[in-house]
């Protein structure tokens, strides 16, 4: 694991996690699509900002929130 990728301590201070408080504030279809915009920055910056390995590491972190999200997700007929 990368330091600073799994709830690094300046987002899990307080009694709400920020990525929780984010989820909290938008409607499902909103949040799935802030999960996916946060792993597209990761994954098209990941070569550019010379950390490579930690970027790949968040784009992963996003992707496994919205599938997680995802799969969660009640489904409607």
């Amino acid at each position: 694991m990368i330091e600073g990728v799994y709830h690094p301590p300046h987002y899990t201070e307080g009694a709400i996690e920020c990525i929780d408080a984010i989820e909290a504030s938008m409607t499902p279809v909103a949040f799935k699509g802030f999960l996916k915009g946060n792993a597209m920055k990761y994954l098209w910056r990941y070569e550019k900002k010379g950390n490579a390995n930690q970027d790949l590491q968040k784009a992963i972190w996003y992707l496994t929130k919205l599938e997680e999200y995802t799969v969660a997700e009640p489904r409607t007929p």
